[in-house]
Parts: C-alpha cells; sequence; structure tokens
C-alpha cells in the first residue's frame, strides 16, 4: 500500500470500528517481522526507540532526531505497512508539534500520536508523570491538525492523554473530548486502572478509541476479540519487543552455561530471508557478469 492508502486504510477501519491491531516495532527488523506475520500496521513506540537504540528507559531522554530517523528507517523497509509514530510531546511547543507532525508525515509515517505530558514525559504506565493544563494541551493537538492541513501532508492524528494517573478519569475524558473537537482522528486515554474504565471509555467518548496493552503495566491485557466487543478501533501490543528480550536472555543463559544449542533460536537461513537476502540476490543477478567476457 501506499502512505495514502494506508491512511485511508486506518481511517476506515476507525470509523468503522473495525479493530486494527498493531505490534509495536522499534526498528526496521521488527517492523519486517510485524508485516510479515501478516499485521497491517505496527506503531513505533518510543519505549521500544529507547530501549533498542541507547538501552535507557523512556524518560524523555531520546528526542525528535533520534525518532524520525528510527521512523524513516521503519518506512523504507517496510513500503506496504502502515506506522503510526509515537509523537511524544511534540517536542517542544506548539510550532514543535507542527514541525513534528510534517517530518514524520515526510518520512513516511500513516500517523502520529501527541501527548499531553509535561516534558520530560515518562513511559504512560511509570510512575511520577505530571501533564500540561489543559488548554496547552489542547494547542498541541490544534497546531498538528493545522500542520496537517496546511502542509498538504495528510496524516492520521492520534491525541493521548496521561491525565487518568493524575487528574483522575474524569478529568482525563474531558481532555479527550476536547482533542476530539479539535479534529483529532483517534484518541487514547493511557492507562485506564480496569476493564471497567476500558469500557467506559470506548463507550463514552463518541470517537475512535485506541487501546495500549502492556504487559505488567497499569491496564488489563486483553485479547482483540475482547476489545473489539468493547468498541475500540485500535490497539497496541508490546510482545515484539518484550518477547525479544526474554529470548536474548534466555539464549545468553544457555550460551554462559556452555550450551550454544540448548535454546532454539530461529535458523540462519530465516533471518537471511527476513532480512531480504533473498529479494537482494534476486535482483543482484541481473548484474552478474559472464567470466567469458572478464
Amino acid at each position: 500500500m501506499t502512505r495514502e492508502e494506508q491512511i485511508a486504510m486506518l481511517r476506515r477501519r476507525f470509523a468503522a470500528r473495525d479493530l486494527v491491531v498493531a505490534p509495536c516495532s522499534f526498528d526496521a527488523l521488527s517492523a519486517r517481522i510485524i508485516a510479515l506475520a501478516g499485521f497491517p500496521a505496527t506503531f513505533m513506540s518510543g519505549f521500544g526507540v529507547a530501549a533498542a537504540r541507547y538501552g535507557l528507559p523512556d524518560n524523555g531522554i531520546i528526542g525528535y532526531a533520534e525518532m524520525v530517523e528510527t521512523l524513516r528507517l521503519i518506512c523504507a523497509a517496510n513500503p506496504d505497512l502502515a506506522v503510526i509514530g509515537d509523537g511524544d510531546t511534540g517536542y517542544g511547543n506548539a510550532m514543535n508539534v507542527r514541525a513534528t507532525v510534517t517530518g514524520y508525515a515526510r518520512a513516511g509515517a500513516a500517523a502520529i500520536m501527541i501527548e499531553d505530558q509535561l516534558a520530560p514525559k515518562k513511559c504512560g504506565h511509570m510512575e511520577g508523570k505530571t501533564v500540561v493544563p489543559l488548554e496547552e494541551a489542547r494547542m498541541r493537538i490544534r497546531a498538528a491538525v493545522d500542520a496537517r492541513r496546511e502542509s498538504g501532508l495528510d496524516i492520521v492524528i492520534v491525541a493521548r492523554t496521561d491525565a487518568r494517573a493524575t487528574h483522575g478519569f474524569d478529568d482525563a475524558m474531558t481532555r479527550l473530548r476536547a482533542f476530539r473537537d479539535e479534529g483529532a482522528d483517534l484518541l487514547f486515554l493511557e492507562a485506564p486502572a480496569d476493564e471497567g474504565e476500558m469500557r467506559r471509555f470506548a463507550r463514552e467518548i463518541d470517537a475512535p478509541a485506541m487501546a495500549n496493552l502492556v504487559p505488567g503495566g497499569k491496564t488489563p491485557v486483553l485479547p482483540p476479540d475482547a476489545l473489539r466487543a468493547m468498541g475500540f478501533a485500535f490497539a497496541i501490543y508490546h510482545q515484539p519487543l518484550f518477547g525479544a528480550v526474554e529470548a536474548m536472555q534466555r539464549a545468553m543463559t544457555a550460551l554462559a552455561a556452555g550450551d550454544p544449542a540448548g535454546i532454539p533460536i530461529a535458523p540462519f537461513a530465516d533471518v537471511k530471508r527476513i532480512a531480504g537476502a533473498e529479494d537482494y540476490d534476486a535482483t543482484a543477478v541481473r548484474y552478474r557478469l559472464d567470466p567469458a567476457n572478464v
């Protein structure tokens, strides 16, 4: 799909509340594996990018440059995959939000998420978060929508609030309704505390709703069928990073014990295939020299 087709697909499915399941990617290879598994979309997670690039927590340490570079690599390696880029706080004031939105669109993202945390932000399932005042948060979403319209670069805008942790459920819903009125396409209540809050959010917001399922996080990790029944339009799962960490830990434990074959790993042929070696070789043969003419 082209980027325009990806955007149309997301909007169509969101409007129909046809749940889009998007595993979280953190680099081009993880996104490739997600695409090969048949998923139509991936969420480029700031948590994952911080961990994979620098071995750091998602505490606002990485910024626009690292995120947009990672996004560009993911999109280039997976042109048929709709990529939703984590735009964090927009990396500054409303003018920075405008630049972030257009930068993500030019990098190939079909969608961008903007949140209302106070910088430096934190992972939504960590303690100690703070949010900016409602009007400042609203201006971030207004700037994002303005940037989309005025640049001519269409992109789906996901508006997130972390106010559930700081101000309570009702205040968070007030913020989300304001973001909806500003023109956001998809609304995201971060870290609802239980299934009841998840159900209320999806039912009462009167707009496409997003769920973030973090293993061990503050929100119950429900299967897609349950989220679909609640009325969610978009759900992200963090299995790629969490699964990769567990697999590497198990493999290193076996190797440290002197048993390199003790843990099943992907065959070399599979790794080459996923990395595109077969396509490369199929193209390279067109330029092979005839030994008789060398």
